[in-house]
This record gives structure tokens, sequence and C-alpha cells, in this order.
């Protein structure tokens, strides 16, 4: 099947089911929760046979498509995938589902459009694949800039009192980074003999002036720092997923925020490498700042969503640390644990909103012992924030452990650093379930009747794939890194970075 157009049509799948839904009336909601389900199935389904169809020991890039788009700037509809690529399309496929299935009762219908809505979720998965797929940079770049529309009106339309003030700061951030990213796509596209296309681009990389290649690295590494966000582009990030919906929150942290990273590893990396080994210095400082700064200010925070937010930002440090460390070990980790940290904190934040959908408010305050009228998904919130905070037996245990074992072999005291974010993750998680579900009940719950009710059976199904995953990655994810380490030791070399070797003792006692 390696010539069937799986990308291709992975990424107009959603687009097509986004109109289907739209069009459905209003008055029909029921019959568009469900055709956006059943589509989001399928795309799934294509997904997994795309997974088994792709060659661990085969071509670095796979699934390769090129159709003509614009000639005279040699631009075109290219996709292709690469490990790193495919886990974040895998990554895609399971979650969206799982958001339609979690948002089922979200919209209300009086003051909003459910088919609008559920449309908008297809909407965005379309963006999300065609950024992750493509393999021409003008390409990525509209996919880049496209996929911010569909969550502006998410958040602006359908979020809680503050969506319109953070649906602007979201729009606004992202696309003065888009603006940075732009200018350094028009620079590179003249340096590189006027193309676009990404395996042409590589070819070119050494025959690149050095101050101009850091220039167009900054270019870049500002848009994908902002959308990560890395410290100190961070603060559009707690607005914006304490206001949009929890399932669209979910994919906002859970997969778009991995954007940023993604596009680090895939074009800053690899066409810039004298300028990512020049700049990564103050990268990862700005990394072990943000997980130390973010965990502190989520220890803080009275809001649940804020809270799941700032918890994000502390973990997209560990990501860059294990970017910038340059080893396979800690570039793998890094890679892991964005898919992992999509599945952790995917989950968190659908059971934080079940919780806010049962009690209409999202602030810890408003909680208290409310484990003693929902047991089941107290568990499912405790379960969720060790997850978070990778305890061991879970998934974010393997490539937190990887990141930091990676990054301490080349980089000791950001290691050790990155370690104390450890501790407060801990403080932080457990500070909040210990408010929110344990202690004495808070009198307000018991008026409230929705709170009397525990998880429900479609709250079942929905967290039920996430806490497998979970598990299963945590004890076995050898199917996954299988599929990132050949990507990311390409990688590696395309920025001429080779793991350190073991250090031998000679009979004198030294070191060599």
């Amino acid at each position: 099947m390696s010539g069937f157009p799986f990308l291709g049509i992975l990424t107009l799948l959603p687009l097509v089911g986004a109109i289907v839904v739209a069009a459905i009336p209003r008055r029909n909601a029921e019959l568009a929760k469900q055709i956006a389900l059943i589509w989001s199935l399928v795309v799934l389904v294509l997904s997994i046979f795309m997974w088994v169809a792709f060659k661990v020991d085969g071509d670095r890039f796979q699934f390769h498509e090129s159709y003509a788009w614009i000639p005279s700037w040699d631009a075109r509809f290219t996709f292709a995938a690469d490990g790193i690529a495919l886990v974040m399309l895998m990554l895609i496929a399971v979650l969206t589902p799982v958001v339609i299935l979690a948002s089922w009762n979200d919209v209300d219908q009086e003051k909003r459009s459910a088919p609008v809505y559920f449309a908008l979720l297809l909407a965005f998965e379309f963006t999300m694949i065609g950024v992750f797929a493509a393999a021409d940079v003008f390409l990525f770049y509209v996919f880049f800039e496209v996929m911010l529309i569909p969550m502006y009106f998410i958040i602006g339309s359908f979020g809680g009192p503050r969506r319109q003030y953070a649906a602007v700061k979201f729009f606004l951030y992202s696309l003065v980074g888009g603006l940075f990213m732009l200018a350094s796509v028009i620079g590179l596209w003249v340096v590189s003999g006027h193309t676009f296309d990404f395996a042409k681009l590589i070819e070119s990389v050494n025959s690149i002036d050095q101050n101009t290649a850091r220039w167009l690295f900054l270019g870049f590494f500002v848009a994908f720092a902002i959308k990560a966000p890395f410290f100190p582009f961070h603060t559009w990030l707690p607005d914006a997923g304490g206001a949009a919906p929890a399932g669209a929150a979910a994919l906002l942290v859970g997969v778009m925020d991995k954007v940023g990273t993604f596009g680090i590893l895939r074009y800053c990396l690899p066409l810039f490498p004298e300028a990512s080994r020049w700049f990564a210095p103050a990268a990862l400082v700005l990394a072990v700042i943000g997980i130390i700064y973010a965990a502190l200010l989520a220890i803080g925070q009275n809001d649940l969503k804020r809270l799941v937010s700032y918890t994000s930002i502390a973990h997209f440090g560990f990501i860059g640390i294990g970017i910038f460390a340059f080893t396979t070990q800690a570039g793998t980790g890094a890679v892991l644990y964005m898919v992992n940290h999509g599945l952790a904190t995917g989950l968190l934040f659908i059971v934080v909103g079940m919780y806010v959908a049962r009690r209409n408010s999202s602030l810890v305050s408003d909680f208290g012992g409310a484990g003693k009228l929902t047991p089941v998904l107290a568990g499912v919130l405790l379960f969720a924030g060790l997850a978070s905070l990778a305890l061991p037996g879970t998934a974010p245990f393997i490539s937190e452990f990887l990141v930091l074992i990676g990054t301490f072999t080349v980089h000791k005291a950001y290691a050790v650093i990155a370690t104390a974010g450890i501790i407060l993750a801990a403080a932080y998680v457990l500070w909040m379930v210990q408010r929110t579900t344990q202690g004495t009940l808070n009198p307000a719950l018991e008026e409230v009747p929705a709170m009397r009710k525990d998880i429900t059976l479609r709250e079942k199904v929905v967290v039920a794939p996430l806490i497998l995953l979970l598990i299963l990655l945590g004890f076995y994810p050898k199917p996954v890194t299988d599929v990132i380490n050949p990507a990311v030791q390409a990688t590696m070399q395309d920025v001429g970075k080779t793991d350190p070797g073991p250090t031998s003792v000679v009979a004198n006692g030294g070191a060599r």
C-alpha cells in the first residue's frame, strides 16, 4: 500500500466532514454529532492503516505525494511523513473522536449551533493534519496560519466568560509569530534558489551565509516558540486554555501546541544546523526557566483550566531541553514527550471539563470533597494528574526519563535544575486533587444536582482509551520509539551532532 495517497486523503477527509456537518440544520444537532464522530473514526481507521504501512527501516520520509500548485514559485501540494510526523498524526487521529464524544453536551443549543461547533472541530483536525503532513515550506506556513481560524471561532463563540479577550489574544500572538516566519520563509526562498520543497532546501543548506542563516532561524524559532509556547512567549496559553471549551482545550494544548516543537525539529534544526547549535544555549536557558516559572505559577492557580494550561508550559520546557540537548536519547524522549503529553494533558483537560460542567464553575474553591459524591470520576482525575506529573508506570515517565538522561550526558546543570520541576509538578498536581476531590465536603456541592452524578457510560468510553494508552505506553513504548528513533537520528545528523561515547577509565585512574 506504499503507493496509496494516505496523506492527501487523510488531510482532505476532515475538511469534507466539516462541510457536511456544517450544512446540517441547527435543529438536527444529534445527527451532526453522530456524523462528526463517525467521520473522525474513519480518519482514525485510515491513520491506523498508515501506521501499519510505515516501514521503520525504510526511507526517512514516506507516503510522498506532490501535486502542482504555484509553478512560478515552485510551491506544490507536497506531503510526506517521517516518524516524528507519523506519531503526531496518530495523536490527532486518536484525540479528535475522543474530544468529539467528550463535547457531546457542551453546546447550549438555545444560544449556539451544535453543527457549527462540531464542524469547527473537524476543520481544526484538517488543519492540524495538514501542518504535520506538509513537506513544502510554503504549504506548511499556510496550514500554520489557517489553523488559527477554527480555534479562534471555537474559543470566541463557544468559550467561557472571557472568551472574546482570550480568542483575540490567541489570534494576535500566533499571527505575529506567523509574520516572523513568513519573513523567514520568503528569505529562505530567495537564498535557496527559489524553491519551497523541503528536500531541495536540505540540499542547499551549506550554500546559505552564516549570518543570514541565523536570522532566518530566528524568524522560524520565534514563531514556533510562540506556538509551543516557550517562556517568555507563553502568556496567551492560560487565557486560551482557560476560556476554551474543555474538549477544544484538550486539542489546543494536546496537539496544536506541538506544532511549535515539531517545527523546530522539522525545519529549524535541519535547515539551519549551525544556527541551531549557536542558539542552543539560549534555548536551553529559556526551557529551564519555563519549567520552574510555570510550575510555580501553576501552584498558585485557583482556576482548574488555567492550572492545567500552566502545567503544559512547564512540560514544554522539558521538550525544549530534549530538543536542544542534541542527543538521540533526549531527542527521542522529546518527541515521545510530545505524544505522551498530548494523551495525559488531553485526559486531564477532559476530566476537569467534566467537573466544570457539573459544578458550572472552574474555580478550585468552589469544589472541595467532590470525591465523596463522584468517587470514580475523582479516581480518574487522580490518575490523569499522576500521569501528568510522570508517575512511573505511566507513559510520560518514560519520555521525561529519556529527556533527563539524554540531557545529563551533555548538560548536567540543565538536567539537574529541570529535575526540580518534577518536585514542583508533584506539588501542583497533588494539591489540585486534594483541594478539589478530597477533604471535607463543600456543602454547596450537595445543592448542585449534577454533582451527585458520578461518571456516566459516555464519559467512561471517553476516558478509557486514553487511560489504556497511558498505561500501555508506560510499560511498553517500543512500538512508538521504534518509529521515532530513525527520524531523530537523521535530524541529529543534519545538525552535525553525534551522541557522546562512554567514558573509559585508563590504568592510572584518569578518564579519557
